[in-house]
């Protein structure tokens, strides 16, 4: 055997076996990428990035409603989990592990976006006298929803009248469908109000889309 064909079988060996081992990667549990993440294998985490990707896009866009901030706070989200991978261990799902970063930073952005924006405006009060008018910004919507998350326009418009503390664990669980004891850790609440919010979101959206459609009826 030449000297060239040589070098070709061996690569032809190097990429069989890098393939069996993306393959091997890609049947593991996501707590069994970590740990190969952790001891130094980053393809393990390009599969976490593939893995989750769709579904945190989808639950950050339920908060902000404005998917360029949603796409920054994706990458925040993995670019955390890349940095904070050693503080990560195994007596936790890693998907709790996941949206609860997500979520933090989340809740961060739609507090800080909630808040009103100065603006400079110079008015005159009855003494003649210069001062700052505090206008609310009104362009900010955070509680659109993605068309693609969820289909029924009639929904969507549901979605967005429910209280924020509704919205969020209702989402998590009928969109996201994480059991109960994953979003009690997710949101820090305890148990019992996990699933009374999600009762009272799903009741109120209930009501809301029983209107609409009498409407859509009559």
């Amino acid at each position: 055997m030449s000297y060239t064909s040589t070098i070709f079988v061996r690569t032809q060996k190097q990429h069989v076996k890098a393939q069996d081992r993306t393959e091997a990667l890609q049947q593991m549990s996501d707590e069994d990428l970590m740990e190969q993440f952790q001891a130094g294998t980053v393809e393990a985490f390009n599969i976490l990035v593939d893995r989750y990707s769709e579904r945190l896009t989808h639950y950050l866009y339920g908060f902000l409603g404005d998917m360029k901030r949603c796409e920054d706070l994706l990458q925040e989200t993995f670019l955390r989990v890349y940095r904070n991978r050693h503080s990560y261990q195994r007596i936790a799902k890693f998907s709790t592990w996941l949206y609860t970063i997500a979520g933090n930073l989340a809740r961060s952005e739609y507090r800080k976006r909630k808040r009103r924006r100065m603006y400079s405006i110079q008015s005159v009060n009855r003494d003649d006298e210069e001062y700052e008018m505090e206008i609310p910004d009104e362009s900010f919507s955070p509680d659109r929803y993605a068309e693609s998350t969820i289909q029924d326009q009639y929904i969507q418009n549901a979605l967005k009248q429910i209280p924020e503390s509704f919205r969020e664990v209702v989402i998590l669980r009928d969109v996201q469908q994480l059991a109960y004891e994953e979003i009690a850790q997710i949101t820090g609440l305890p148990m019992g109000t996990v699933k009374s919010r999600i009762n009272r979101g799903r009741t109120k959206l209930q009501s809301l889309l029983k209107d609409v459609y009498q409407v859509q009826q009559s």
